[in-house]
């Protein structure tokens, strides 16, 4: 083996993200429940049991009705690159032939590789069943492949189309979600979960229960009530009480146990944090300046970028889509079907619309918004026009084109020098 090359033929980076600096206790508690989540995962199916792979907001809720464990690709994908190891599995996929979306891919270069010893917290166990959609011909293409290199199912989910704008879609949503979304969409989704709840049933001897899955919808009405209150918080308080490095830590890995008593417990732990911090006028940055909005998925491979623009403008980071998601788009009222209460929410996430971002901006107090454009990502092609309603609000906004997983292709000096420049002649 060469000086410059590694086990998997990899270079070293001559960048390497620094670790962020966490203000919340319930980050690092999050992160211990992740893992221990994991570590009981990896033993159960050790045992036998079965386990799933499925995509962000897809159908999480029906393998837990039926404890059945399941991971979310795009978590998996934030971690590994959180863990700096993004290089690694993306050498492995280019040196097989392939292109494809990197947020996608990268769990699958993960399984490429072959090597647990070096795969976060010991690798993925097999899984018994993976769900993809078609939504995204790239997406769809990566969890056939992945499904293949397991020898295991594939389940895919047709993903309908909406025929009118959802225009102000967050003051009806929670409960008149059946009079904001067509009813062929709620059909179509409803009859698809009732034939994964056969297909479950018939493959792995597990019962669903509609009442459980009740019992566990209405936890997560509980549960994304503490992020709600937690969002408006921080949207009126001036200086910013939790930036957006302890909001995404906390936030996006919750969701994935959304349901379930600890992840209700951690979205009331993280708003009573929020809560103590306003009453004790403790600020993430005492020298705040100007409010700073993400547009785009969570820059994974280095989440300690926005902690730069604090220390050298007093710029806070204080918005982004993942927490105002979660306090506008999953409460439901269940109306005595929770199922199709359940298919509301997930045939319209990834729907969020333009005059949702300008709304979220203006009640954040937003003075400019940088907006993470992907070369890969489907996402990338809905940038411009949201950038061209936040101008029409007022709201100056740069495009930084960028990976948000993949590290090799980050320019760390030349996008500081852009934010700052941005800062400096748009937001100041």
């Amino acid at each position: 083996m060469s000086e410059t090359t590694g086990k998997h033929g990899e270079k070293p980076s001559e960048w390497r993200a620094q670790k962020s600096t966490k203000q919340l206790k319930s980050s690092s508690q999050v992160k211990a429940l992740q893992k221990e989540w994991f570590f009981k995962t990896q033993e159960r199916v050790k045992n036998g049991e079965p386990f799933a792979i499925c995509n962000a907001d897809e159908c999480e809720e029906i393998f837990l009705t039926m404890d059945i464990p399941v991971l979310v690709k795009q978590w998996w994908s934030g971690l590994i690159s959180a863990k700096q190891l993004s290089p690694r599995y993306f050498n492995i996929l280019e040196s097989k032939g392939y292109d494809l979306c990197t947020y996608c891919a990268l769990p699958y270069g993960c399984t490429l590789s072959h090597d647990p010893e070096t795969a976060p917290w010991g690798g993925l166990p097999r899984p018994s069943l993976i769900i993809g959609t078609t939504d995204c011909d790239a997406g769809q293409r990566v969890t056939e492949l992945w499904a293949r290199e397991y020898n295991t199912a594939l389940f895919p989910l047709e993903v309908t189309s909406p025929t009118k704008p959802y225009i102000g879609w967050w003051e009806k949503i929670k409960d008149h979600w059946d009079e904001v979304i067509e009813p062929h969409r709620l059909d179509m989704r409803v009859a698809e979960y009732k034939a994964l709840i056969h297909y479950l049933e018939v493959t792995t001897g597990k019962k669903f229960s509609m009442e459980k899955l009740r019992e566990l919808m209405e936890l997560i009405n509980e549960q994304e009530g503490y992020f709600r209150m937690a969002r408006d918080l921080i949207a009126k308080t001036t200086p910013c009480p939790v930036n957006l490095t302890d909001q995404t830590s906390t936030v996006m890995p919750l969701q994935w146990h959304r349901g379930k008593p600890e992840g209700r417990d951690g979205a009331k732990m993280f708003y009573e944090e929020v809560k103590e911090r306003v009453e004790n006028h403790q600020a993430a940055c005492p020298n705040e300046k100007i409010r700073m909005m993400w547009l785009g998925v969570g820059l994974w491979s280095n989440t300690a970028f926005y902690q730069y623009f604090e220390e050298k403008y007093g710029a806070v980071f204080v918005c982004s889509m993942y927490l105002s998601i979660a306090a506008d788009g999953y409460q439901r009222n269940l109306k005595d079907d929770p199922l199709r209460a359940l298919a509301s929410r997930n045939v319209f996430l990834g729907l969020n619309t333009n005059d949702w971002f300008v709304k979220e901006a203006k009640l954040h107090n937003i003075a400019g918004a940088v907006q993470l454009v992907s070369t890969t990502c489907r996402i990338g092609m809905y940038t411009s026009l949201t950038k061209l309603a936040f101008e029409k609000a007022g709201i100056p906004v740069l495009e930084i084109t960028a990976d948000n997983v993949d590290a090799r292709k980050w320019d760390d000096e030349k996008i500081k020098a852009q934010v700052s420049e941005f800062i400096e002649k748009r937001c100041l």
